[in-house]
């Protein structure tokens, strides 16, 4: 498959590299179908999720742990289900070969820093290739120094 995006150009998806957010993300729940892209390089320290539904549509996400940042999710019955997930497999921790947790990432304007959206970070099974955003309600966290 085949896509235009605009601020990447013309990108090649094989079908295997599909995610499928069955819930799409908060503000962009028509946007089902991703994949994840690279800048070349030998190790990004960020990937780009290209939606396969709205071409113009493309997040800079990055592993929470480059930032000094680490969760503890308990996911939900519904979100186990929709991970393709075991019922006892609730807490992300103990997946952690079969589940990726990243965050997006943003910038306000040219110049600005560059943020982490941490309240509402992607958990990918990396197996079935199925995501969602878990987002939390209130979130206590400590930020290492870096």
């Amino acid at each position: 498959m085949k896509i235009e995006s605009p601020r990447f150009g013309t990108l090649e998806v094989a079908a295997e590299r599909i995610i499928e957010f069955p819930r799409g993300l908060i503000g962009f729940e028509n946007c089902k179908r991703f994949s994840l892209f690279h800048p070349e390089g030998e190790k990004p320290s960020y990937f780009i999720l290209q939606s396969l539904d709205d071409a113009a549509i493309a997040f800079h996400i990055a592993d929470p742990a480059g930032l000094g940042f680490t969760y503890d999710i308990v996911l939900s019955d519904a979100e186990a289900a929709d991970l393709a997930i075991s019922d006892s497999a609730r807490k992300v921790a103990d997946c952690a070969a079969l589940l990726a947790v990243v965050v997006i990432l943003s910038k306000e304007a040219p110049g600005q820093p560059v943020r982490a959206n941490l309240n509402g970070p992607l958990v990918i099974n990396l197996d079935t290739r199925r995501g969602l955003q878990h987002v939390f309600v209130r979130l206590d966290y400590n930020i290492a120094n870096a």
